[in-house]
């Protein structure tokens, strides 16, 4: 078990360390190729992404990946009982899209160059249920070369595409730029799923009773499924209302909108993808943690389960710690050196500290959903999000700028993570 947690976990943090690597190239490719205002174009519209596609995998993953871990039931049937709901999902969510996304684009965000982008999202939600449900197979089963190489697989096509069409695109426009990079992960997701395929045993065979859904494992996910969809959604929208308020907001006090997308693309495009860099490893300590206090918890064994979420904490802050270190001493040799600017370093030096927490955020959040207590995740970040959204607002009015944004993100890493582990640490006491 402790050799098959740490090549898990190693698997993970390579693949997850090169896919990090190639998230910041797309990044530092997008910024050179569409500027500071395609950046902050293209974040604006992130969290409706984001939304949305947390509503469209429905907490399928998880789901899967803990019951798999479980080994008590078909694993064939329990993927095919999903996959009609999956897709009847799907097919709703893409007609929602197509009508509020003139709606959204010019009311609510507040710039109709958003418009194409949101309805290429309609198009992109189906794959990424599909791949994430297949990815989630292999994680119950604790094979986790699969994941790595179709998520290489999927950053090296979409980096491709990016470098080549943004190009041709761009004299068409930002907004037909930014509706392109949506696009690409068409190309990329379908990638990724055809990778999956190839690491399905060859003697594997699938009969016709495999075929026909079964109530109770549906019943079975649903109860690990949605509150976990409940969480991701409230995150999830609370990450949409987040350009909303705080555009509404300091546009009301008097900011320019130009000033609101210049300063917006900063944090969400250089700072906050710094602070989070090292979450690599800890999300990779995490998907390495699920099936195994899974398994564990399933058979009793709180002991060996409470001893591989402490591990989990203390290699998360293991990295996190240094990391946080440097980029209070050095943001600007980060920034210059990955971005090549220095906008943002004092938004670093203030951030670094909460991200400490954040970095333990997932390994807790994790254990959690292995446990069966997803509707405490789904709590934390209902109480978060709802802090988080309120200080957004009512700081907007005092203006403060974008430190307003910057102060409620950090109170929501607080409560979250606090909250998650005071939950970690009663459960594990209790049951043991």
């Amino acid at each position: 078990m402790k050799e098959k947690f740490i090549l898990s976990t190693l698997i993970l943090l390579i693949g997850g360390f090169l896919t990090k690597i190639l998230g910041m190239i797309i990044k530092i490719v997008m910024t050179r190729l569409m500027g500071t205002e395609g950046i902050g174009l293209y974040m604006l519209i992130l969290p409706t992404f984001s939304l949305f596609i947390a509503l469209a995998q429905a907490g399928f993953p998880v789901a899967i990946s803990k019951l798999v871990a479980e080994d008590t039931k078909n694993n064939k049937r329990l993927i095919f009982s999903l996959i009609p709901l999956s897709l009847i999902i799907n097919v709703f969510l893409m007609i929602i899209i197509i009508i509020i996304a003139p709606f959204l684009s010019t009311n609510l965000l507040h710039d109709k160059r958003c418009l194409y982008a949101l309805l290429a999202i309609s198009l992109v939600i189906p794959l990424t249920s599909l791949s994430s449900m297949c990815r989630s197979y292999f994680f119950g089963k604790e094979k986790m070369l699969p994941h790595v190489i179709s998520n290489l697989s999927e950053d090296i096509v979409r980096l491709s595409l990016i470098i080549i069409g943004i190009p041709f695109i761009l004299p068409k426009g930002l907004d037909y730029a930014v509706c392109y990079v949506v696009l690409t992960n068409i190309v990329s997701e379908l990638t990724s799923i055809i990778i999956l395929f190839f690491f399905i045993p060859k003697d594997a065979k699938i009969s016709k009773s495999d075929l026909i859904p079964s109530k109770i494992y549906i019943k079975d996910s649903l109860s690990i499924s949605i509150p976990n969809t409940a969480a991701r959604l409230i995150g999830s929208i609370g990450y949409f209302l987040e350009p909303i308020i705080l555009t509404s907001s300091l546009l009301y006090v008097g900011y320019s909108n130009n000033f609101i997308i210049n300063e917006y693309g900063i944090i969400t495009g250089y700072v906050l993808p710094i602070l989070l860099l090292p979450s690599f490893f800890t999300l990779a300590i995490s998907q390495a943690l699920l099936p195994i206090v899974s398994n564990l918890y399933a058979k009793k064994n709180i002991s060996k389960a409470k001893r591989k979420i402490k591990q989990g904490i203390f290699f998360s802050l293991l990295i996190g710690i240094p990391a946080t270190i440097l980029l209070i001493i050095a943001p600007e040799f980060f920034l210059k050196l990955i971005y090549n600017t220095t906008q943002g370093s004092t938004y670093i030096k203030f951030l670094a500290p909460f991200c400490l927490l954040q970095y333990i955020q997932a390994p807790l959040s994790f254990s959690l959903d292995a446990m069966g207590k997803s509707k405490d995740n789904m709590k934390a970040t209902l109480y978060g999000t709802i802090a988080r959204t309120t200080l957004l607002f009512i700081l907007s009015l005092f203006k403060i700028g974008i430190w307003s944004l910057i102060i409620s993100t950090s109170i929501n890493i607080i409560i979250v993570t606090t909250y998650n582990l005071v939950k970690v640490k009663s459960y594990v006491t209790k049951s043991s």
